[in-house]
């Protein structure tokens, strides 16, 4: 068995505790790796946790669970792909940071990883995967963290929930939401659609939308579907006000009925409010604007999905 090491590294003009922390906690990782769209806990037990992961490697949505050792004295997490995606026989590593001064530090990320059967073809596809992801996610790491430590971060990421309560069934609204695939039928503001879901539960969605502009816009997500409770998606083409739009559809039953969230989280593109929204605009602007613009579409959306729920069960 050809096994490969190989060790990527960054320096980041952070503490490396600050650095450490962030790579702890694995629920910002959507929001701080472009490769990453979703993370789940499964299990938690002192210094080790086992995680479940949906990323793309070369373009390919895949998932994978893995298991993790987090050390904070030392300020390293090592980690083990448990149940691996073909064609990784074996993968796994260690985040090393190291303190340089009290306001900088260097990250090293070590791979270790097979490939089933010893294939050439797929060894060279894993060493590309690894090198493109390792590459991204130390730069984007570099940047969320330096960027943590500017005062404007919080204003430029934001997040924000619209509910609404059906009298109908979970999956009755789940699947409305599920199946994207006809929203174009169903949802006044989606003109095309394109759904593929070559692994169950791991969907690859791509659809054109109307704003109230008349203007049409192309996005592209990922999306991680958990019947029939919770369906988050990380939109990987994005309209030009956005650096990042992350979110969640939830669907919470009760004897009442159900409660439907449409969560989102957002960092604005600074760059582009003065083309898109005039020389005078400031961030304040392009975040009511965004607000108001996602908030409309997940709002009218989950006006649809109530009406169809509550069709089903009348």
């Amino acid at each position: 068995m050809t096994t490969r090491e190989v060790e990527h590294e960054i320096t980041i003009g952070a503490p490396a505790a600050a650095v450490y922390e962030l790579l702890a906690d694995v629920t910002h990782w959507p929001r701080i790796f472009p490769p990453t769209i979703h993370v789940d806990r499964l299990e938690t037990s002192g210094d080790e946790e086992r995680i479940r992961i949906w990323a793309t490697a070369n373009g390919q949505p895949k998932d994978w669970t893995s298991r993790r050792t987090l050390d904070a004295r030392a300020l390293t997490i090592t980690f083990r792909q448990e149940i691996p995606a073909a064609p990784v026989k074996h993968m796994g590593g260690t985040w090393i940071i190291e303190e340089l001064t009290a306001d900088t530090s260097r990250v090293r990320l070590l791979h270790d990883y097979s490939a089933l059967g010893d294939d050439p073809h797929d060894l060279l596809w894993i060493e590309q995967a690894v090198d493109k992801n390792s590459t991204q996610e130390l730069a984007a790491l570099k940047v969320n963290v330096e960027a943590a430590h500017a005062a404007a971060t919080e204003e430029l990421t934001f997040s924000f929930t619209d509910t609404v309560h059906i009298a109908g069934a979970a999956k009755d609204v789940f699947d409305f939401i599920n199946e994207a695939h006809l929203w174009s039928e169903r949802l006044p503001h989606v003109a095309v659609v394109r759904l593929t879901e070559d692994t169950p539960g791991l969907q690859e969605l791509e659809m054109d939308t109307r704003a109230k502009d008349g203007s049409v816009h192309t996005t592209k997500s990922y999306r991680v579907v958990f019947p029939h409770h919770k369906i988050a998606y990380k939109q990987v083409t994005l309209p030009a006000l956005m650096t990042l739009h992350t979110g969640e559809w939830t669907f919470t039953e009760d004897e009442q009925g159900t409660t439907a969230s449409s969560q989102h989280t957002v960092t604005l593109n600074t760059a582009n409010i003065a083309r898109i929204l005039g020389q005078d605009a400031t961030v304040a602007d392009a975040r009511a604007y965004v607000h108001s613009a996602l908030s409309t579409n997940s709002s009218a959306t989950l006006a649809h999905a109530k009406a169809h729920a509550e069709q089903k069960k009348a």
